[in-house]
């Protein structure tokens, strides 16, 4: 192999790449003031003292809804490039089967819905 200029611009951008991300990296654990207590260790809540303890427990209710979410978030971006290449198709064959995956996500929700999990139980207060 013959090492070129091209070469050697390419591992001098690797070098300043990795430069760029360890830099504030290092920097920050050379210059960062070492000392530790008093509210600094406190979590901070919008300005505001917090209350109780620093981890919080969620209902299972909320990681279900957080999972749901994410599902149906990533197959909605599956209609992303069906809908870029839409225009380049021809015939009925591409709007069944878009009609169908959007049928499956409807029956989904609907699924979903019926069995209580985007009703939001209420906390009852002491």
């Amino acid at each position: 192999m013959v090492f070129s200029w091209l070469n050697l611009g390419i591992v001098l951008a690797l070098f300043a790449g990795l430069a760029f991300a360890a830099g504030p990296l290092f920097g920050s654990i050379l210059l960062a003031p070492k000392w530790r207590g008093g509210d600094h260790a406190m979590p901070y809540e919008c300005g505001m003292t917090p209350h109780g303890g620093s981890w919080m427990r969620f209902s299972v209710n909320y990681w279900i809804y957080a999972l749901i979410f994410l599902a149906f978030d990533v197959d909605v971006l599956y209609l992303f490039p069906v809908a870029a290449h839409y225009a380049d198709s021809e015939g009925w064959l591409p709007l069944v089967k878009v009609t169908i995956f959007i049928v499956v996500l409807a029956l989904g929700i609907v699924y979903f819905w019926r069995k209580g999990v985007f009703a939001w139980p209420r906390r009852i207060s002491d």
